[in-house]
């Protein structure tokens, strides 16, 4: 038996239940509500430490990290595979697991706080905004969200999350022109199209996509192909609320301004961000 614990629009689960999808895998799912800090339950943190989401459990035993997940489902469940047969390319779908746990994950976050939760914080009473900001276990994850919470768009931390994203983009775009596509490593869909496929769609949710994508025709191929993977609708954007997009098609448009003016600055060198 396969059980989730879940939260519907953390980019983390959706990779996990795309690859369920992908393998044809049931599951009972167990909402975890990020915004009610149930990750935060003496129970939960029995099986996921870190208080984060998701958890997979299978057969009894928990297995946390999104990334180790969608590794585990593959190995236990080897039909149909997702990670390469072939060891140097295995490393290369492993390169893009990195990136996202690296880079693109902190990324789109501060994104998206900026974007979205930071003004949902400022409606809250300062005694709320505080212990939203003590539940935050992690003091660098505290920092960052304090930051991009004072500042906005002009966090620092938000500035690196746009930088992140020009780099992975440009390398995807490099790496396209490789393979040949359609996906990252050429013919077949692996964990490196899944992995990434969150980090796109949040970003295209907001309405910021194309800010880095609209000059590269073969990222804005891929997504679009990515996009009519049925895995993809039904792991992940046929299982977002209406009122979910609402709210990122409401408030991403907002920072567009700001992220197209330090993506020219980052791009022409006017900018620097480590």
């Amino acid at each position: 038996m396969i059980t989730l614990y879940d939260f519907g629009n953390s980019v983390c689960c959706q990779k996990v239940r795309i690859t369920l999808r992908a393998k044809g895998l049931e599951w009972q799912a167990i909402r975890v509500d990020l915004f009610k800090s149930e990750q935060y339950d003496a129970n939960y943190l029995k099986l996921n430490p870190k208080g984060v989401v998701p958890t997979l459990v299978h057969d009894g035993k928990p297995v946390i990290e999104s990334t180790l997940i969608c590794e585990y489902l593959d190995e236990t469940f080897p039909d149909p595979p997702l990670i390469p047969k072939d060891p140097w390319q295995r490393t290369r779908m492993r390169l893009w697991s990195k990136m996202v746990d690296d880079a693109l994950f902190e990324g789109v976050t501060e994104i998206s706080f900026s974007a979205m939760f930071r003004e949902r914080m400022r409606n809250m009473t300062e005694a709320q905004r505080q212990t939203r900001f003590r539940n935050i276990g992690d003091p660098r994850r505290r920092d960052r969200f304090k930051s991009t919470y004072e500042h906005g768009v002009r966090s620092p931390f938000v500035l690196h999350a746009i930088a992140a994203y020009e780099r992975g983009w440009k390398f995807l775009d490099e790496t396209l022109a490789e393979t040949g596509g359609p996906w990252v490593l050429g013919a077949q869909p692996t964990l490196a199209d899944i992995n990434l496929m969150p980090f796109a769609a949040r970003l295209d949710y907001l309405g910021l996509l194309d800010a880095w994508t609209g000059a590269r025709p073969r990222v804005q191929a891929w997504w679009a192909n990515a996009q009519t993977w049925p895995h993809f609708k039904t792991g992940l954007s046929d299982l977002i609320s209406e009122h979910e997009y609402s709210e990122m098609r409401t408030h991403g448009p907002k920072i567009r301004g700001d992220v197209d003016e330090l993506i020219a600055g980052l791009r022409d060198g006017s900018i620097m961000a480590a």
